[in-house]
């Protein structure tokens, strides 16, 4: 029986297709993860520089630099990722805490390295009075993004709440070693040295 080459080119055809379908997938796939490994580089040194901008930064200078943390901070990597985490802001300014909770939610589960998907949980639980998630939260918040002034603030106002001023303190004044010109910080600051002192006493 002679040797159909037809046949053989055909099924060698056939398989060349497929090798390189898969080699460009790989390569697309090695790209993507080049190309955001470099992004989150990048970001991170624009963080550093935007960080000791900040420290003397004030009025609409540092306005302007805290709104571009925010923007860094609220990247993902997935585009489906940041849809969730706009759906869950867009449900809390519309004080909708328990649809703002679900996306949230959603977000932590599916993308659990994802510190501002803490935070902006963290924040809902707050508004929602549920200091307990709220404060879980912020802690996980801060395990992955030790710098996030926000999520101190956030962990101040709560110890505050709580009637543990010292702590809150303690709280306000790490929020000021990073972000000196933060909303209230300084208000916060004389209340509760007053309110300290006074126990002390």
């Amino acid at each position: 029986m002679g040797l159909d080459f037809t046949q053989i080119y055909a099924k060698l055809t056939i398989v060349m297709r497929w090798i390189s379908t898969f080699l460009k997938q790989v390569v697309a796939a090695v790209l993507a993860g080049t190309l955001f490994f470099g992004a989150a580089l990048a970001d991170e040194a624009e963080l550093e520089a935007l960080y000791e901008g900040l420290l003397n930064a004030e009025g609409a200078n540092a306005e302007q630099i805290v709104g571009r943390i925010y923007e860094i901070w609220s990247r993902s990597g997935s585009d489906s990722m940041d849809l969730l985490l706009e759906r869950g802001r867009e449900a809390l300014n519309e004080g909708d805490t328990k649809l703002a909770i679900r996306h949230f939610s959603a977000l932590v589960d599916h993308a659990p390295d994802f510190a501002e998907g803490y935070n902006a949980r963290a924040t809902a639980y707050f508004q929602a009075g549920r200091y307990g998630p709220s404060l879980e939260d912020i802690r996980r918040t801060l395990q992955l993004n030790p710098r996030h002034f926000g999520a101190m603030s956030g962990l101040a106002l709560i110890l505050e709440e709580i009637n543990r001023p010292e702590d809150a303190l303690a709280a306000w004044r790490e929020v000021e070693t990073i972000n000196p010109s933060q909303e209230g910080l300084a208000e916060a600051l004389v209340r509760l040295e007053r309110q300290v002192e006074g126990r002390r006493l």
